[in-house]
């Protein structure tokens, strides 16, 4: 689909407060999995634990995303910075092995999201007309969407839309319905990602699939606006978007799974999710460049590639399946090295990392693709400006 002249700008990050490294996490990781197995299995002995402990680091280290592409994560959980698990706020794994159920989860995702809008917008005088809360690991209702419009009394200027549970590509369904928006006549729409992948780990769960989850998400918060170009708009700088698409991939639907659990959110990954998106990419991206005017041997020659880097697999396999060279994926290997998967908030974070970067001229071409449940994978053409 294509669109009037639409400007993505304006971006704006709040980094969680917890800031460590991969290796370090890592090893939280398997101690937390040590810790529930204690805790259900009861050992008596010393030399008992100590296999258990042994057992699980091993996994962990053996199946999780290891720090040769993820150096750093982010959470706003203090959990991960120390194994004293009696003053856990969530993983107080002596008691309950999977950690806190789904409401101390919620309770917290209400506390942590409530003040990432309240900090966006503490110096905002000028209500957004349409205000877009996209998340897919934390559903409380009022939103902190709803409860920043009504602290500031904004009632009758900003609608509030929530784009939940689409993952990891949620995203580019939001910014087709700022378009839309602004399409009515909408002067300006803001985009608030809230993602606390973090806050859903469950240490009971030891499948490698599971590992690998949990060693590659992360939290993130990213604030970004969506107004018409020209017509005297005030920002000049910023991502032109041109095209979008979605498609979900024949006979995948039990590729990739995201559900409620009594333990926070469960997720599947199946290995061939790789393939799926590659044995499909190709006629996308021919479909998505027509509604630009534009062929998949031109984007691939000329354009950046804003991948989802739903894991360093994903990023090599397209980048060699489309013949593309390193310097068209390394935004976004950059923040997948830098943060880890921030689920819907990743994507906006490579926006923000190319429209940043001072080497990448005006006028670029950005296919941006992102991948989730369905098999579903969302596509956008922008073009960067300023």
């Amino acid at each position: 689909m294509s669109y009037a002249p639409l400007l993505l700008h304006t971006f704006q990050s709040q980094p969680p407060k917890y800031h460590s490294g991969q290796d370090s996490i890592l090893e939280w990781i398997a101690a937390a999995h040590a810790q529930a197995e204690i805790t259900l299995q009861k050992p008596v002995t010393d030399e008992a634990r100590e296999i258990i402990t042994r057992k699980y680091r091993k996994l962990v280290l053996r199946f999780g995303c290891s720090t040769d592409r993820i150096h750093f994560r982010n959470s706003a959980l203090e959990d991960f910075t120390h194994t004293d698990w009696d003053r856990m706020r969530i993983f107080q794994l002596k008691e309950y092995p999977s950690g806190k159920p789904c409401g101390e989860r919620s309770r917290f995702f209400r506390e942590v999201s409530g003040l990432a809008f309240d900090r966006f917008y503490a110096e905002e005088a000028d209500p957004p007309p349409v205000l877009i809360h996209v998340t897919c690991t934390g559903y409380v209702s009022p939103s902190g969407a709803q409860r920043l419009v009504a602290k500031r009394d904004w009632r009758r200027a900003t609608e509030v839309i929530h784009a939940y549970h689409m993952g990891c590509y949620a995203s580019l369904p939001a910014v087709r319905m700022a378009a839309g928006f602004v399409e009515r006549g909408k002067a300006r729409v803001d985009l608030v990602h809230t993602e606390l992948c973090t806050l859903h780990m469950d240490p009971t769960q030891h499948l490698p699939e599971h590992l690998v989850v949990q060693t590659l998400f992360a939290d993130g918060v990213i604030k970004y606006s969506a107004s018409r170009m020209g017509d005297g708009a005030s920002v000049s700088n910023g991502l032109e978007l041109l095209a979008t698409r979605e498609e979900i991939v024949p006979n995948t639907e039990d590729a990739m799974s995201w559900m409620v659990s009594d333990f926070g959110m469960l997720m599947t990954l199946s290995r061939k999710v790789p393939d799926h998106i590659r044995a499909g990419l190709g006629a996308f991206l021919d479909r998505l460049g027509a509604n630009a005017g534009l062929t998949t041997a031109q984007l691939c020659e000329t354009a950046l590639f804003a991948i989802h880097p739903g894991g360093p697999r994903i990023i090599d396999e397209i980048a060699e399946h489309l013949g593309l060279r390193p310097e068209q994926v390394q935004a976004s290997n950059a923040i997948l090295g830098a943060f880890g998967n921030m689920s819907s908030a990743t994507l906006p974070h490579v926006w923000k990392a190319i429209l940043e970067d001072v080497s990448v001229p005006p006028g670029t071409m950005i296919v941006s693709l992102a991948f989730g449940p369905g098999l579903t994978i969302s596509g956008a053409l922008l073009r960067k400006h300023g």
